[in-house]
């Protein structure tokens, strides 16, 4: 199953996660959960026993793209920070957090209310825990530049940290993820430069932490001494780079990518799913999020499987006559006209008199690629990556990339029975190995489209 690095905590930073930065009322959180969209369509489970495979079916399909719904929901009313509220104890939506009032679909989502008051409790628990780290990184005011004075306090700090999680996760299943993401938060707030921060705190735990094993004292002080000595006054925040153009980064790796070695599941010829996979998940979960963006999605769906069938071009006139229904705006939405950003900043798309052509001119080559013609799966990732770092739209440029690749594929006949591994996903626009990856993903959801169509037909 594919991480998506938007909905795992995981990957949160701690200016993400740093409970000053972003406000939060315990008492309303109640009334909050329940006025969201997914608070509204909590999917009925079903009738049969925890062990039967319709069961996990159910809590992997319905049940996981409803909760996606509800941290998705939640984030977009508190901030990123809120992703955390399903960071379980041992095995469940994510291995070794410090959560114990949510656990995953299969066994939390039960009768609405009572879903939605373990969706309550689960968020302030997590807010609770963040709130707690902050107290204790603000229990030791460190100064970087002062490190070979305050060593001692550095270590203290560390292993009272490594201590606390320890206790907090029950160092079940990956609990030493989190771990080293505190350590790493925990540098952070006090000025070391976060990639630093995490090379520092992975060479000091040395893969020594395991799952299911709590770590003994001489490891916990080892850890925590190797931390505090390998610190530099030097290791602060450094003085902001030249902002990149990620476009340009991502027009030269296109160029780089061997798209020939990526899987060739296109060459059994077209196929008709048993089931709408694409049109299941809006329904689930951008239905789940607002009923409107699920009606605007499946509109524009509609319309270019209707583009598809034609045969139509596809260049920014067509993706903006779908994306005038993804936006649900008057007119088909214009290309933007200043620079772009993405990944909470990380990525800056630029913009110039030509950008919109360079787009067509990158969107023409999903139906040939100068008379050399690439696997489907390759034209169909390179064609949603275009999108998606081209960033034609203000708004909605991930929900545009999706509809790229279904129409793609849908031009030489080929539908998908699942979307999962496509959808709320990021890749990086300096990254080739990335492009490749997503070739293997619409791979994968190709391979088993026909597997399934087969296994009906016979």
């Amino acid at each position: 199953m594919a991480v998506i690095p938007e909905l795992a905590p995981g990957y949160l930073s701690w200016d993400e996660a740093d409970p000053d930065r972003h406000p939060f009322d315990k008492e309303s959180a109640t009334q909050v959960v329940h006025s969201l969209g997914p608070a509204r369509r909590v999917p009925r489970r079903p009738d049969v026993p925890l062990a039967d495979p319709a069961m996990s079916a159910w809590s992997w399909g319905e049940g996981k793209l409803w909760a996606d719904a509800m941290s998705h929901a939640l984030v977009q009313r508190y901030g990123r920070w809120a992703v955390g509220w399903r960071w379980a104890h041992d095995e469940g939506d994510f291995d070794g957090g410090p959560v114990g009032n949510w656990c995953c679909p299969r066994d939390s989502i039960t009768a609405p209310d009572e879903t939605l008051a373990r969706v309550v409790a689960a968020l302030c628990e997590w807010r609770g825990w963040l709130e707690t780290l902050a107290g204790w990184f603000e229990a030791y005011p460190l100064q970087l530049a002062a490190v070979e004075d305050q060593r001692i306090l550095w270590e203290r700090a560390a292993r009272n940290l490594i201590l606390q999680v320890v206790d907090r996760t029950g160092c079940g299943s990956g609990w030493h993820g989190h771990c080293h993401q505190v350590l790493t938060w925990f540098l952070s707030r006090w000025h070391v430069a976060p990639d630093v921060a995490q090379e520092l705190v992975g060479e000091a735990i040395g893969g020594r932490f395991l799952s299911w094993t709590g770590p003994g004292t001489v490891l916990v002080d080892n850890v925590a001494e190797r931390l505090a000595l390998s610190l530099r006054p030097d290791d602060g925040t450094r003085s902001a780079e030249p902002v990149a153009d990620h476009l340009e980064r991502w027009l030269a790796v296109r160029e780089a990518v061997p798209w020939q070695e990526g899987p060739d599941g296109d060459a059994d010829g077209p196929v008709t799913p048993s089931r709408d996979g694409a049109a299941e998940d809006i329904r689930l979960f951008d239905g789940a999020v607002d009923p409107a963006r699920a009606e605007g999605l499946l509109a524009a769906l509609e319309l270019l499987r209707a583009d598809a069938e034609r045969g139509a071009r596809l260049d920014f006139e067509l993706l903006r006559s779908w994306h005038q229904h993804v936006l649900h705006t008057p007119q088909p939405p214009a290309f933007r006209s200043l620079p772009a950003f993405a990944k909470r900043g990380r990525e800056r798309y630029g913009i110039g008199p030509n950008t919109r052509a360079r787009l067509d001119a990158c969107l023409a080559e999903s139906a040939t690629d100068g008379g050399r013609t690439l696997p489907l799966t390759a034209r169909a990732a390179r064609a949603y990556l275009d999108v998606c770092f081209f960033h034609p739209f203000d708004d909605g440029n991930a929900r545009s990339a999706f509809l790229t690749l279904l129409f793609v594929l849908a031009r030489e006949g080929v539908a998908l029975s699942g979307v999962g591994l496509l959808r709320r996903i990021t890749f990086q626009a300096s990254d080739p190995q990335d492009a490749l990856i997503l070739a293997r993903y619409v791979d994968t959801h190709s391979a088993e489209t026909r597997r399934s169509a087969a296994s009906l037909g016979s």
